[in-house]
């Protein structure tokens, strides 16, 4: 699936099974929760917390997916073309990050 068809089938979903977009302050805290639940997993997976009996069920996978479905939602609403935005937004990175870290000396 491309991004633009994901943005297509997300707002055919919302149109018909979501009824309507959450507004985009609705969303943007959507957004938040959404990164708090992948922090959660991510800090015990990777970091020093340990999982309690009520994370053991927890599915990294679906809640990065969970962000990816809201950050398409908001996009979707305010008239954002994510192809686009990322395509420009890589071509940015090209030119302004090109030896950047390559001559990080925390990076080698």
């Amino acid at each position: 699936m491309t991004i633009k068809q994901a943005q297509q089938r997300i707002d055919q979903w919302i149109n018909t099974t979501g009824v309507r977009y959450f507004n985009e302050l609705t969303n943007m805290a959507i957004l938040t929760e959404e990164v708090g639940e992948v922090a959660r997993i991510i800090a015990r997976k990777y970091g020093e917390q340990s999982f309690k009996k009520s994370d053991e069920e927890v599915d990294l996978a679906d809640e990065m997916a969970d962000v990816l479905f809201v950050l398409i939602c908001l996009a979707n609403q305010t008239g954002v073309d994510l192809t686009e935005a990322l395509e420009k937004n890589l071509l940015k990175k090209d030119s302004r990050d090109k030896d950047r870290h390559r001559n990080n000396e925390k990076l080698n």
